[in-house]
């Protein structure tokens, strides 16, 4: 137990070398390490009995049945394959920021936090057999992959994330509005991204998904800098998207920005939960075994 949470920080991860080895452990250091699995009743569900013929499990047998009525009975059971989760991965440059020198084993900008993120929910819904697909967007849709439970889904969805670029400006509305018309079933959407966007041309659009009958559940991946304003000399500040830049001395703003920094989150936590949509904060420092407990929690109450 002491090693499960060494294997799940991202810095260690990042050093591992590929995508499908670190979600492996991620997800597989998660499971051994909780106290009751919440795989157990995740893969089946009850139908109805039949009666007992020669060759049936007896662990299927319901016993309190044959008390009460001196017959065998077995308890059917089938496959539960209905979830189709769909994936969001926002690959825009503000996903490429990274507070630190990015070395591989020193830091991890937020696109790749949110590629170990991906890789890893992929990874465990499709070891619980349920469909799952990837989408990467900026303005744009660049990669997708329509929801599949099937043995290749796994390397078509590591592949699209090995060496994914953050390069491009953000425009959410577009993408989603068309993923949302474009998914005619029912199930489960979760949108990996730092939401750095127009905060309600965003919630319009999740809230396209919801319309549509989709679970919509939101990861908001954060650099811990972008939170605290740690800097302390004259800097200039580069807009990754527009390429605008400005040069400031971070005493004489860090009180203004931070007051902003909180005042949009606050409109994300409430314009999410008006429009019932989940959603959790993730630090890039944070260990992931935080987002695949939030995913499985949710998945567990909607049952």
């Amino acid at each position: 137990m002491t090693e499960v949470p060494r294997f799940l920080d991202p810095r260690t991860l990042s050093s591992l070398s590929s995508m499908e080895m670190r979600a492996r452990i991620v997800v597989e250091g998660f499971v051994s390490g909780l106290h009751k699995s919440p795989y157990r009743g995740f893969g089946v569900e009850f139908v109805e009995y039949r009666q007992y013929t020669p060759g049936d499990d007896i662990r299927h047998v319901d016993w309190k049945a044959v008390a009460r009525s001196d017959r065998y009975y077995v308890k059917e059971y089938e496959d539960e394959t209905n979830l189709q989760c769909v994936i969001l991965l926002d690959r825009s440059a503000s996903m490429g920021y990274g507070g630190q020198p990015a070395t591989a084993t020193t830091a991890l900008d937020k696109l790749e936090y949110g590629s170990y993120l991906a890789a890893s929910l992929a990874y465990l819904i499709l070891r619980q057999g349920d469909g799952v697909g990837l989408v990467t967007f900026d303005r744009a849709v660049h990669d997708y992959l329509p929801p599949s439970s099937k043995n290749t889904q796994w390397h078509a969805i590591h592949s699209a994330l090995d060496g994914l670029r953050a390069d491009e400006g953000t425009d959410m509305g577009k993408p989603l509005h068309e993923l949302a018309e474009s998914m005619p079933r029912r199930g489960m959407v979760i949108l990996i991204s730092d939401l750095i966007d127009d905060v309600e041309q965003m919630m319009n659009a999740l809230m396209h998904f919801r319309f549509k009958g989709h679970e919509v559940l939101v990861f908001h991946i954060v650099d811990r800098e972008e939170l605290t304003f740690p800097f302390s000399e004259t800097a200039r500040f580069d807009d990754p998207e527009t390429g605008e830049r400005i040069t400031v001395a971070p005493s004489a703003i860090r009180e203004d920005y931070l007051a902003a920094v909180e005042e949009f989150m606050e409109s994300i936590r409430t314009g999410c939960a008006k429009i019932q949509v989940d959603y959790e904060r993730m630090e890039t420092d944070r260990p992931l075994d935080f987002a695949l407990f939030s995913y499985l929690s949710r998945r567990m109450v909607k049952r």
